[in-house]
């Protein structure tokens, strides 16, 4: 009789070993995709940009627009269509005046200008 409780209770156990083990290995295997589409979302936006950066020459006679973008400062090219640069600079922080001549497309001739531009806003 106490055989049967002994082989009844190792047999529970290892049942509910095995039940967690599989919950474990489940919610394991949820995470790790979750994570590597995470990554690969990061590193394809950041392919697009250096591709769409590099891949566009621009003269410095064309010069540079900038606009806002989903509430960001947003640089394209003299075409005022393709992104040549996204930034981290919230529309919301400039001053009013800069932020009136972002809403209307502020151009900037050169890139020294951009990049001076880019550096004051983006302290």
């Amino acid at each position: 009789m106490k055989s049967r409780y002994i082989i009844g209770f190792f047999a529970v156990f290892l049942l509910a070993g095995i039940i967690l083990t599989a919950g474990y290995q489940f919610t394991y295997d949820k995470v790790m995709e979750r994570q590597a589409a995470q990554a690969q979302d990061e590193v394809y936006g950041t392919e697009s940009i250096a591709a769409e950066g590099g891949a566009v020459k621009n003269d410095e006679d064309d010069g540079y627009y900038l606009r806002e973008l989903h509430g960001f400062v947003a640089v394209y090219l003299s075409d005022k269509e393709t992104v040549y640069e996204f930034t981290e600079i919230p529309v919301s922080d400039l001053p009013e005046e800069v932020r009136q001549e972002v809403a209307e497309g502020k151009y900037i001739s050169t890139v020294k200008e951009l990049y001076a531009f880019l550096e004051n806003y983006s302290s």
